[in-house]
């Protein structure tokens, strides 16, 4: 069977957790581990400040309380994306505004993110999908214009680049995931870069259940207390040891799924030249990581056929995004601008295909030899 993720080591991950409970001794939060790992992120992207988090949701939810998201606010974003993009927000009593993505990138469309903004947009959080950018340099012209904060939802985007920038590192804050999922990975985890000043020592704060503990562990207060909102972001120790490990091979675990992608883009160039499907375009995996591989069919009931017709071969893909704008929760606690078509075409029609760091390439021509055989 060809499952659609799998789970990897590919270091020290082991040793290191069984160094943080025997020679470390510490389990808990903000353990050698992690700090390791913050001191790693921070050369690998060149940030001004990184802290691990349980998780990219509690990154999220870090971020909206950083750029004081209340009540009446606004918060613009795609529909086209994870659920945690917008219930970080929605939790602080703000409204979610999605706008239609691109059809050539599945990023937000950045020529209408000013045509939604209101006199209580509060902040756009572009969705980096795929570990593609978005157009960051109009987004941050335009939070500019309007003083608007920028949340990077950067969780599929470690190590991939706009340019010369890592993504997460050009907005305000970015917001990354260690998901098993995803190409680093720690089981659950995540990560909130801070990259204004203004934010750093607050951010602490609120990462530390809202005390200035951080403080006091370093000196700079003789005992610490509650002197702000708060909650409980830090990951174990246990999940840092692993990470840790994961980090110090993020280039090769990079590599070889880019690699991978490559080898989709070739298996199936023969099926996208003739328009059977959309596939990405093989040159953009030269700035991005590698994270996913997808193919857009011609219709829900073709994408429907196609993910049974591989199951019968025991080959897992899987599809997303439910539209945000069109779910429930959505309709309760959000508004569309315009028309999502593109958003729902994609939705309906896009198909995820088996990556993940232990495939091997005969893997992905087995993959692509039955999709070959579903269209003959």
């Amino acid at each position: 069977m060809i499952p659609f993720n799998k789970p990897f080591i590919v270091g020290k991950e082991l040793y290191n957790i069984a160094c943080a409970v025997v020679q470390n001794g510490h389990l808990a939060g903000d353990g050698p581990y992690t700090k390791q790992c913050h001191e790693l992120l921070g050369k690998m992207l060149g940030c001004k400040s990184v802290l691990l988090t349980h998780s990219c949701t509690g990154a999220l939810e870090m971020a909206a309380i950083l750029a004081d998201v209340g009540p009446g606010d606004e918060v613009i974003m795609p529909s086209f994306t994870f659920v945690t993009t917008a219930n970080a927000f929605v939790l602080r009593g703000a409204t979610p505004v999605f706008v239609d993505i691109r059809p050539d990138t599945l990023n937000i469309d950045e020529s209408l993110i000013e045509q939604a903004v209101t006199e209580r947009t509060k902040a756009i959080v572009p969705v980096h999908y795929g570990g593609r950018a978005c157009n960051m340099k109009a987004i941050m012209d335009i939070a500019e214009r309007h003083d608007l904060i920028v949340i990077e939802d950067a969780a599929q985007s470690l190590m991939s680049f706009d340019g010369d920038r890592p993504l997460g590192t050009i907005g305000h804050f970015g917001c990354l995931s260690f998901h098993e999922t995803k190409n680093v990975i720690s089981g659950e985890g995540g990560a909130l870069i801070i990259n204004d000043d203004r934010f750093l020592d607050r951010a602490e704060i609120i990462r530390e259940k809202g005390t200035n503990r951080s403080q006091f562990f370093r000196g700079q207060v003789d005992k610490y207390t509650w002197v702000d909102i708060g909650s409980s972001y830090l990951p174990s120790e246990l999940t840092a040891a692993f990470l840790h490990a994961q980090l110090e091979n993020a280039e090769a675990i990079d590599a070889k799924r880019r690699e991978l992608f490559q080898v989709y883009s070739e298996e199936l160039a023969d099926l996208a030249d003739r328009g059977a499907i959309v596939a990405p375009d093989a040159d953009a995996c030269h700035e991005c990581n590698g994270h996913l591989y997808f193919i857009i069919l011609k219709s829900l009931e073709e994408r429907t056929e196609l993910i049974r017709f591989l199951a019968e071969r025991e080959i897992k893909a899987v599809f997303h995004y439910v539209p945000l704008h069109s779910s429930p929760a959505g309709q309760r606690y959000g508004r569309a601008f315009g028309d999502l078509n593109v958003t729902d075409q994609v939705s309906d029609t896009l198909l995820r295909l088996p990556l993940y760091y232990d495939m091997e390439k005969d893997d992905v021509r087995e993959v692509a030899a039955a999709i070959r055989d579903f269209f003959a």
